[in-house]
C-alpha cells in the first residue's frame, strides 16, 4: 500500500523544483512525475495534497491562466535576493573557485530550475582572484565556536615569500591569540585579535591560517587591550581603513564638495558636513590612524587636506615625499 504521506511530499519536492509563477505544474504533470517515481494516482487526490500543503503553510498557489495548475509561491529567498548572494559569493576572495561553485549550486537550488536557469545567463562571473585555502569553513567554524566561548585559539599564519627566483613558496608562523570577531570587509574576511604580548588589536587575513585549534585557555578581556568593553564589530570596521590597525583619533578634514558622497558613504550620513567656502567644507570624523588611512586620504590628491591631528598631516606629507622621492631617481639610481 503506497503511503499518502510520500505522495504528499514528492508533490512538495516537484512543486519546489519545477514550479514558479511562470510556470505552475498542471494535475497530469504531477500525475506523470509520481509514477516515474512509482507512486500511481487519481487527479482528485492532487488537490488534497496540496490543500495538505497549504495548511501547512507551505503556500501553494492554484492558478487556471494563462496556464491552469499549481506552483509554490512562498520561498526563502526570492530571485533578487539569490542573485545578491550569488554575486556576494563570486566576488568573495576568500572563498575557494571550488567552494564557490558548490555555494552557488547551492544558492541556485533554492529557486525552481526555470528561475535558476534565468538567473545563471544574468550573474556576471568576473575573474576575481580566489584562494586556495579550502580549510575555510572550518575555520569560521572553530572561531566562531571560540569566541562564542572566550578561548584563545592556536594556528599557522602563512605569507607569500618574495625572492629572485621568483618561486611560490610562503613563510610560516605560529600565532597563538585571543579572537574577538570575524569581519568581512573590502572582499576580505579577518579575524579581530589580540597577542598577548601586545596591548592593541590586530587584523589577521582567514585565508591565511591552517591548522587552527582552540586552546583551553581563557581569551583576554577585549577592555584589556582596547577602547571596548564589549566588543562592537560595526564601530570598528568603519574606524579602519584597508584593516590597518592604529590609534582612533577624531580627524578634521578640509574637503571639495565633489567629494560629499564619498565622505558620507564611508563615515555615515550622521556626521558633520560645514562649509567652509563656496567650493569646500570640513568634517570631524573618528578613524584610526594609520598607514592605510594615509593611503586613502592621498587617493583623492588635492581634494582631500588633512587639518587635525597635526601629525596625521605630517604623516601625509612625509608619504607625499617620498613618493615623489621615488620618481625624481634617475633609472640608473
Amino acid at each position: 500500500m503506497q503511503s499518502t504521506k510520500l505522495k504528499t511530499l514528492l508533490i512538495y519536492k516537484y512543486l519546489r523544483k519545477y514550479s514558479d509563477e511562470d510556470n505552475p505544474l498542471s494535475s497530469h504533470q504531477l500525475i506523470e512525475l509520481l509514477n516515474k517515481d512509482g507512486v500511481v494516482c487519481e487527479r482528485k487526490s492532487i488537490y488534497s495534497d496540496v490543500k495538505a500543503l497549504n495548511q501547512c503553510g507551505f503556500e501553494i498557489e492554484s492558478v487556471f491562466s494563462p496556464k491552469r495548475g499549481f506552483y509554490l509561491k512562498s520561498r526563502e529567498f526570492t530571485s533578487p535576493e539569490i542573485r545578491l548572494l550569488i554575486d556576494a559569493v563570486n566576488s568573495a576572495g576568500f572563498i575557494t573557485p571550488q567552494k564557490t561553485l558548490s555555494l552557488t549550486d547551492k544558492l541556485r537550488g533554492l529557486l525552481s530550475d526555470n528561475q535558476a536557469e534565468s538567473l545563471s545567463s544574468q550573474v556576471y562571473k568576473e575573474g576575481v582572484n580566489k584562494c586556495d585555502n579550502e580549510e575555510i569553513y572550518n575555520i569560521i567554524d572553530v572561531l566562531d565556536d571560540a569566541i562564542a566561548r572566550h578561548k584563545k585559539v592556536s594556528f599557522k599564519y602563512r605569507t607569500r615569500k618574495i625572492d629572485k627566483e621568483n618561486k611560490k613558496s610562503y613563510t610560516t608562523k605560529i600565532f597563538i591569540v585571543s579572537p574577538y570577531a570575524l569581519i568581512w570587509k573590502d572582499d576580505r574576511y579577518y579575524l579581530v585579535c589580540n597577542k598577548s604580548s601586545h596591548d592593541n588589536l590586530m587584523n589577521l587575513r582567514l585565508d591565511r591560517i591552517r591548522n587552527i585549534t582552540v586552546l583551553e585557555e581563557n581569551a583576554r578581556p577585549v577592555s584589556e587591550c582596547s577602547e571596548y568593553d564589549v566588543f562592537d564589530p560595526a564601530d570598528y570596521s568603519s574606524k579602519m581603513f584597508n584593516m590597518f590597525s592604529g590609534k582612533v583619533e577624531t580627524v578634521t578634514l578640509r574637503c571639495h564638495l565633489d567629494l560629499r558622497e564619498q565622505i558620507l558613504d564611508r563615515f555615515g550620513s550622521k556626521i558633520p558636513l560645514t562649509a567652509v567656502d563656496i567650493w569646500h567644507f570640513e568634517t570631524n570624523v573618528k578613524a584610526a590612524v594609520s598607514d592605510g588611512f594615509v593611503s586613502w586620504i592621498m587617493q583623492f590628491g588635492d581634494m582631500i587636506k588633512v587639518i587635525r591631528p597635526y601629525y596625521l598631516a605630517d604623516m601625509v606629507k612625509e608619504k607625499a615625499e617620498k613618493i615623489l622621492n621615488v620618481y625624481e631617481k634617475k633609472p640608473s639610481d
